[in-house]
Parts: structure tokens; C-alpha cells; sequence
């Protein structure tokens, strides 16, 4: 039985640890759940004793890429 990210949170909340990784912040849920109810109750448990780790920085996955120049990054947007 395939399971939603929902359901699998909601039956891990209280019963075992969750490790999620994400280049999205935590305001974007609306965007990752399709829905900002669902949003809200998916990011309450899931922030519910937890501990956050903010990593800032260029991927570690795309150092190599870009040192060999078979990636370049996006260039920056304008600060105006």
C-alpha cells in the first residue's frame, strides 16, 4: 500500500525520530503539500521537539560538477 508523506509522518509522530532533509524553508510547506491546511498540521508535527539544522552554502553534491565544469550554477538575482 503506497503511502503518503502525511500518512507516513502522522504515523511516525510521537512513536519514532524523522530525519528530513530539504532545500525548501520552513514557510514553504504550502508549496510541498499542494495544500496550506495540510501544510500546517504536516509542519506542527513535524517541529513538534524538534531540533532544526540550518546548513547554508553551496551542495557538496555539486562541488565536483563544478570544479570539472560539467555544472555551472545559476547566476544570481540582481538585489535591487
Amino acid at each position: 500500500m503506497e503511502r503518503t508523506y502525511c500518512q507516513l509522518i502522522n504515523a511516525r509522530y510521537e512513536r519514532g525520530s524523522i530525519i528530513l532533509t530539504s532545500n525548501k524553508g520552513i514557510g514553504e510547506g504550502d508549496e510541498l503539500f499542494g495544500d496550506a491546511v495540510l501544510a500546517t498540521a504536516v509542519l506542527d508535527r513535524l517541529l513538534h521537539h524538534a531540533h532544526i539544522l540550518n546548513i547554508r552554502g553551496q551542495s557538496y553534491r555539486l562541488k565536483d560538477k563544478m570544479k570539472s565544469d560539467v555544472y555551472t550554477a545559476p547566476a544570481e538575482p540582481n538585489a535591487s
